[in-house]
């Protein structure tokens, strides 16, 4: 791709963050206090990492913003929907991620990100209490049509040329994939408008507002949204970059490299037993077992396409894989992941291996909602449409259409991230996938 054919960043962009707990207001205040100097963006590659373009004598290693044209962090608007009402300010001080002395320095800034009345349904999230919502008899076309207003509204009043919807709000009620609804676009689009809230979620109001109005969409929890063909038609037909599913942030993450060295060592797996205990909104939204269900699907998926059992079956043919998470409110946002892994060596011979993550989930998660509303905004000056499978990197279940499988392998990720920023910067994509 020519570097010339990447629009360059210019105006301001907004980002719409749906859901303003933990992980947004953590994302928010960070990014507020980074652009003061108050802090550092660690974990963000966009802001951090050098990619290595050009081979031999011409080899040099540059910040993806030397790369291609990236907005500064100056250059960012903050805005949210909630199903509750706290400012950015009393989240961020409600989920006690932060300290004090990373929150109060952007204290006014923060209390003006006040958060439009979300789209709420008690079927898809049981375990909270929507008190700042949208009209809830209203029909699911009509509720679309409100998010749209909303994101108009919000582009007009704060000069944003651009606009990135991101959703970080809780994971809702597990929704199997229906042929008749969700197959094609004018199908589900019908659905919309017959208000069929089986079939049709909250986060698919948002997914389908985003793209009406030329936003990218991306989806940070493990709900069926994107991952239907009517919204892969919708993506295509308004020319919108869309990406999910479910950020990676602690032990997933750990799952895809260590299952990449097992598959690299040609070590065997017979049995990973994966559990969690975490004590945020997150947590008591996925303690009722049709939550749950939503991310086990996510969870579950990692290893196969990384260990790939039909071509190893005697290294990983017969693994059994469990996954838990459990609600302990004393740890709120302080996760702790259990795995533990039961491989086997040379003439079979077992052994074990034990990862405690004690991981800070909304920490992890931050830079990943920073990288992923960069990394699509570029998408979209880049003329890029549909599915980015280039973003699996950030991302639990990397989105891929029906067709194909998706990479979970870090480091392969890693490679088609690092190709693709290359290509828009005008550069030969030089590495290659197995």
């Amino acid at each position: 791709m020519d570097k010339n054919k990447v629009k360059p960043s210019e105006g301001k962009l907004g980002i719409l963050c749906v859901g303003l707990g933990a992980v947004s207001s953590t994302f928010i205040t960070g990014t507020l206090m980074i652009r003061k100097g108050m802090g550092k963006p660690v974990g963000s590659i966009t802001q951090m990492a050098k990619i290595r373009v050009g081979k031999g004598e011409k080899a040099a290693y540059k910040h993806v913003a030397e790369i291609v044209p990236m907005p500064s962090l100056d250059d960012i608007v903050f805005g949210a929907w909630d199903i509750l009402p706290d400012n950015a300010f009393e989240s961020a001080m409600h989920a006690e991620v932060l300290r004090d002395r990373d929150i109060y320095p952007v204290k006014e800034e923060l209390e003006k990100i006040v958060p439009m009345k979300g789209i709420y349904d008690p079927d898809y999230v049981k375990a909270l209490e929507g008190t700042w919502t949208k009209d809830t008899a209203l029909t699911r076309w009509e509720l679309m049509e409100q998010a749209r207003e909303d994101i108009r509204s919000f582009k007009e009043k704060n000069g944003c040329g651009r606009i990135v919807v991101i959703w970080a709000a809780s994971t809702e009620i597990y929704v199997p994939r229906h042929k008749d609804v969700h197959d094609s676009l004018e199908a589900f689009e019908a659905a919309m408008k017959a208000d069929d809230r089986a079939h049709i979620s909250p986060s698919m109001c948002y997914a389908y507002a985003a793209m009406s109005e030329g936003a990218p969409f991306i989806m940070g929890a493990p709900n069926t949204c994107l991952d239907i063909p009517a919204m892969w038609q919708y993506a295509e037909k308004t020319g919108t970059p869309i990406a999910g599913k479910d950020f990676k942030t602690g032990q997933t993450m750990m799952k895809t490299v260590l299952s990449a060295a097992f598959r690299t060592r040609m070590l065997g797996v017979s049995g990973w037993f994966s559990t969690n205990i975490l004590g945020n909104r997150d947590g008591l939204v996925l303690d009722v077992p049709e939550n749950f269900k939503t991310k086990e699907v996510s969870k579950l998926g990692v290893i196969d396409t990384i260990l790939k059992k039909d071509e190893y079956p005697d290294l990983y043919g017969d693994i059994f894989h469990k996954v838990r998470i459990n609600y302990y409110p004393p740890r709120n946002d302080d996760k702790e992941g259990w795995d533990n892994i039961d491989i086997f060596g040379w003439m079979g011979y077992p052994m074990q291996i034990k990862v405690d993550f004690l991981c800070k989930d909304s920490i992890l998660a931050a830079p990943l909602l920073l990288d992923l509303a960069l990394l699509s905004d570029l998408a979209l000056r880049a003329g890029k449409s549909g599915i980015q499978t280039w973003l699996s990197f950030y991302l639990k279940s990397p989105m891929h259409d029906d067709g194909h499988e998706p990479v979970h392998d870090l480091f392969q990720q890693y490679t088609m991230l690092k190709n693709a920023i290359r290509e828009m910067g005008g550069y030969e994509a030089d590495e290659e996938i197995d």
